[in-house]
């Protein structure tokens, strides 16, 4: 596929970056359901493959889907808002996604993907892109009002551990309606 081998290539924000770029996404235009987080993490800038970390243990738990499956591009897209590592605050945690890498990529890499039949909307930077300024937690509890586009969730890292220990609600209703509409999509 040439664009995507274009989108890999890509050094637009190589200014900005702590490192080379390394675009990290997997997609085809067969795929039926997209994820679209934030940005690549270390782990998954230095192996290269998306939700390649603890993340993405947590948010195949959340879909009760094996690794063969979540990686299927053919099923499966996984484009996020940045797609290069962006880099740590200086206070720890990821620097935000460079606005620009959206800007430049978003739409083009959306209009290869003419199956997609619902989005999940990991984390505040994909929810705000699409939605608009948002409360992350609120949207995934009242995530019926986004459907059938749109799945909003919390970004899978260990900061939600606790809000998702303190909401029963995240297991008790949110994960099985997620795993209902991604298996249908599936055809699971």
């Amino acid at each position: 596929m040439g664009f995507l081998k274009t989108v890999r290539s890509c050094t637009a924000c190589a200014g900005k970056l702590p490192f080379a770029p390394r675009p990290v996404i997997n997609f085809s235009p067969k795929a039926r359901l997209l994820i679209a987080g934030q940005a690549p993490g270390t782990r998954v800038h230095e192996t290269g493959i998306p939700f390649n970390d603890a993340s993405g243990e947590r948010l195949r738990s959340w879909l009760n889907m094996d690794r063969d499956l979540f990686y299927d591009k053919d099923q499966i897209a996984i484009v996020p808002m940045g797609l290069c590592y962006p880099g740590v605050l200086p206070k720890g945690g990821d620097r935000p996604p460079p606005p620009e890498c959206a800007a430049l990529w978003r739409e083009r890499i959306l209009s290869f993907l003419p199956n997609i039949q619902m989005t999940l909307l990991v984390g505040s930077y994909s929810q705000n892109y699409t939605l608009g300024k948002g409360k992350v937690y609120e949207r995934t509890l009242n995530f019926e009002n986004y459907l059938p586009d749109y799945f909003p969730l919390p970004h899978p890292s260990w900061r939600t551990g606790a809000w998702e220990r303190a909401t029963p609600e995240f297991q008790d209703r949110v994960i099985p309606a997620l795993r209902c509409r991604v298996d249908k999509i599936l055809g699971r």
